[in-house]
């Protein structure tokens, strides 16, 4: 075989490096029985390799200190290396601005209750203002508990909106309805208004968090003459015209004589717009038609070439897309990025290790399957460099085995006579897949489809 590193006298065949800097080698000896488990161990911390520029290097040695944990949640995936050398200092900078500018706007909040009726600068009662401080601070506290939301959605979810902008803009107005609806509550409930009005708010923020990153991708999208700027400018003067239209139909709505009074058909007039407003929101987001491949229009373009041979062009596909189904509901059931003690099955011995890391030599993932009764459980472990070619790679034979298998799978013999047919297959019919991809007017340049970074295997040797 060809030999790998040796560690105490055995063969270092595979290493899996997860995105934490840690790995875990499994190691063979040449006397080692091929129905026994492998064996594994955990390595040291290890730097991460980024080949970028100088700045770059100094960025990640200023953010050194910081756990992996707080890294992911407030730096994009592969930062450094992922963004442009001024993004650190840039938003070093932009902390401070916003903090002193959320300082203003306490005070401003406060001012503006103050000369409505809470309370007042002149005032000489000691309840009175202790009263409107308390209802400033209720006031700003509302928005602070809806500022969580947005924070926990950059944080959490925001490596999310590249891949579907067109799902997560429509599950905005979702979750933003839900927290208007709230709000409108507080007029039957008074008494808990700062309840009612804060989870409203937090709603109503990760509905935000959720729009704002969407449509900035969506608003990208239209941008094809590098006019990012304007296109967002020329947006806002749609928006604020329809704000305006808005506002005035509103004030005529609630200017209606007994209408304020009447709480079932304030109720009855916003539920009815708002089913409206949510139609007129699928229907606007139908009508894109992105050219670039996420998971979603993937698993579309692949079944369709596995099962017909044709692969549709980007303007039919995007309007056969389901915009509010995600992907990981889609059949067969994919799950990607998993450990080699996963994707080897439950035995994780020897011999299907060392089958399927000869099987997948030429390939940059490990793909192998369960299919109990009716029901295909497919697993892929993606290898170091792998790119979003390996990801179609790997979704094709997945999307072969899903067509091609009739029955259940008894053993393991038949489970590596079904991957070898399916490699086979792919070797052979891939290319045209590609081909057709490119004349269908789809971008493979600009791809969405990401490989999950948290466990990569690294092939060190090929056991025979």
């Amino acid at each position: 075989m060809t030999k790998g590193p040796m560690i105490g006298g055995r063969v270092s065949i595979v290493v899996e490096r997860y995105g934490n800097g840690t790995s875990k080698r499994y190691l063979l000896d040449d006397d080692d029985d091929d129905d026994s488990p492998l064996q594994g161990f955990l390595e040291e911390l290890e730097t991460k390799p980024y080949n970028i520029s100088q700045s770059s290097n100094s960025s990640e040695t200023n953010t050194i200190w910081l756990p992996d944990v707080v890294k992911d949640f407030i730096f994009p995936t592969g930062f450094p290396g992922s963004v442009s050398d001024d993004y650190l200092d840039y938003m070093l900078w932009q902390f401070p601005t916003n903090v002193t500018g959320w300082i203003c706007n306490v005070l401003v909040t406060s001012s503006l209750l103050k000369a409505v009726g809470v309370g007042s600068f002149s005032g000489t009662s000691a309840a009175a203002t202790a009263a409107a401080s308390a209802a400033a601070i209720r006031w700003v506290s509302k928005d602070g508990i809806g500022a969580l939301g947005r924070l926990l959605i950059g944080g959490r979810f925001g490596s999310l909106f590249d891949d579907d902008p067109k799902q997560w803009r429509m599950y905005a107005d979702f979750i933003g309805s839900t927290g208007s609806f709230f709000d409108l509550a507080t007029q039957l409930y008074p008494t808990q208004f700062l309840l009612l009005a804060s989870t409203g708010n937090l709603a109503k923020a990760v509905a935000r968090g959720l729009r704002d990153p969407s449509f900035r991708v969506i608003q990208n999208h239209f941008a094809i003459s590098g006019n990012l700027g304007e296109v967002a400018a020329k947006e806002e003067v749609w928006e604020v015209a329809a704000q305006l239209i808005g506002l005035g139909i509103g004030i005529l709505i609630i200017d209606t004589p007994g209408l304020v009074k009447s709480f079932p058909f304030v109720s009855l007039t916003w539920t009815s717009i708002r089913l409206v407003h949510l139609w007129l929101r699928y229907q606007s987001l139908a009508v894109l038609r992105f050219n670039t491949v996420n998971l979603k229009r993937a698993r579309m373009l692949v079944e369709s070439h596995v099962v017909h041979s044709t692969v549709p062009g980007y303007v039919d596909c995007n309007k056969r897309e389901n915009i509010l189904l995600w992907q990981r509901f889609m059949k067969p059931r994919i799950i990607f990025g998993v450990s080699l003690e996963e994707v080897s099955g439950l035995e994780n011995s020897v011999s299907k290790v060392k089958a399927l890391l000869k099987m997948y030599t030429k390939e940059k993932y490990i793909l192998t399957l369960n299919k109990l009764n009716t029901d295909t459980e497919i697993y892929v472990s993606f290898k170091v460099n792998a790119t979003s070619r390996d990801v179609l790679r790997c979704l094709w034979q997945a999307y072969w085995l899903e067509e091609n298998m009739k029955g259940s799978l008894k053993d393991k013999d038949s489970v590596f006579q079904w991957l070898k047919q399916s490699l086979s297959e792919m070797d052979n019919k891939f290319d045209d897949f590609l081909f057709k991809l490119d004349t269908g007017g789809w971008n493979l340049r600009e791809s969405n489809l990401k490989i999950p970074n948290k466990v990569l295997i690294e092939h060190e040797s090929i056991p025979l």
